[in-house]
């Protein structure tokens, strides 16, 4: 414990140092600031206090149809909602289906005391990969029913390393486990853990509900005007390289590109490298304003939207024959059944060993990988000439996702009527 407290407080004040020069840092250090306050302000001591805590904005959409079901059955709760990551909380700071939302100070045994306190929950659920130690002892110590939803583990992690009893300890902690299979299941078991559930991923749960309440998007649909569209979500440069000089020789189809990143610097480069490649652009912000303006939907002569927005991918995926998700060429792939569950053949680059829902589709033939622009164009060329094969690999990945739904309600059963 003393090793784990004196590292912390070495990555803290890193951090705090990292935030003078870093602005998505210093948001998140100036942002742990407010959080005592937030608390004091949002919570009053007779309240009753469920806590969902998410590193980031993909644990969260895996912890939303849980909170979802919560709200519309049990409303006496006040829902907290914490971010690690300032790329989920500055997105989601605003959500309305959370009572109070707030950044999580860094685990240090003061600062989870002070949390525990103030917040006071009667229950709390980590999503995904959140093992805080001095958080989780401190939950535990106070009586807190403490639960880890849609965790997964792997043999190598440090929770099954011989050295690392403390990790161990961590896991102890924790009241009950819903893991996403069973290997989680018996590697948990090979250090004594058997309060385990195996419920499957509540991301699937998220994307149905995505798809079941999505909207027109009046501006896609102006783009589009019905014809062939391949859409890159979460895109990255090193994915750009790729799939841009592709649809140069390709002038049927519409491309849609919604970028991992959206800054000047990089919607600029996409520009540039569309323009080289002799494809017109426009962003989905410049098109909107013109068809509120103007009320015109004629097809614009552009051939390439650029999403320069946040909060549109999971419903714009609906207007794509195919679909690539970014991230494979750099530290893994992002929400792939974000785009399967419209029934498309969904493309990846090749980190995405670690990510079991590729795994699957790849296995069943929904998921394709790529390497590089040859391996790209055999896998565009091969759906581009037969639409039945196109066809058929998008009824697999719809299928895939409607068999693997289910995981929320038997979390939220577990959770909250057991």
């Amino acid at each position: 414990m003393f090793l784990y407290n004196f590292g912390l407080s070495a990555y803290a004040s890193l951090g705090k140092m990292a935030a003078l020069f870093n602005s998505k840092i210093r948001k998140m250090v100036e942002g742990q600031r407010e959080t005592a306050d937030i608390l004091r302000k949002g919570i009053a001591p007779d309240d009753r206090v469920v806590w969902f805590h998410a590193a980031s904005l993909g644990e969260f959409e895996q912890g939303r149809p849980i909170m979802e079901r919560l709200r519309k059955q049990h409303p006496e709760y006040k829902i907290l909602l914490s971010f690690f990551s300032p790329s989920g909380y500055e997105v989601r700071k605003n959500y309305e289906g959370a009572d109070v939302i707030c950044y999580l100070p860094f685990d240090t045994p003061h600062n989870a005391k002070k949390f525990i306190e103030l917040a006071h929950p009667e229950i709390a659920i980590f999503i995904k990969y959140e093992f805080w130690g001095n958080y989780l002892t401190q939950l535990h110590q106070s009586g807190v029913k403490t639960y880890s939803v849609s965790s997964i583990f792997r043999p190598g992690q440090r929770f099954f390393k011989k050295w690392n009893p403390y990790s161990k300890v961590v896991l102890h902690q924790f009241d009950h486990f819903f893991v996403q299979n069973e290997t989680s299941k018996q590697l948990l078991a090979s250090i004594d853990i058997h309060c385990v559930t195996v419920s499957g991923d509540t991301r699937f749960d998220r994307v149905l509900d995505i798809r079941n309440a999505s909207k027109d998007l009046p501006v896609v649909e102006a783009f589009t005007q019905g014809q062939n569209t391949f859409i890159a979500g979460s895109s990255w440069e090193p994915d750009e390289e790729i799939y841009i000089p592709y649809f140069a020789n390709h002038g049927d189809w519409k491309l849609i590109i919604a970028p991992h990143v959206i800054d000047e610097s990089h919607l600029t480069k996409i520009e540039k490298m569309l323009e080289s490649n002799g494809i017109s652009s426009v962003r989905y912000t410049t098109l909107e304003q013109k068809i509120e303006s103007t009320n015109e939907k004629e097809q614009p002569q552009s051939r390439c939207l650029i999403v320069d927005c946040f909060g549109k991918l999971s419903s714009i995926y609906r207007y794509a024959k195919i679909a690539l998700v970014g991230g494979g060429f750099g530290a893994g792939i992002h929400n792939v059944p974000e785009a399967a569950v419209y029934g498309i053949p969904v493309l990846f680059g090749p980190n995405n060993q670690k990510f079991r829902e590729a795994q699957i589709l790849k296995k069943i033939g929904a998921g394709f990988e790529f390497t590089d622009a040859d391996s790209f164009k055999v896998l565009m060329d091969r759906f581009l000439s037969d639409e039945n094969y196109m066809k058929e690999s998008g009824e697999k990945s719809w299928k895939f996702i409607r068999e693997n739904a289910g995981a929320a309600d038997i979390c939220y059963r577990g959770i909250f009527e057991s």
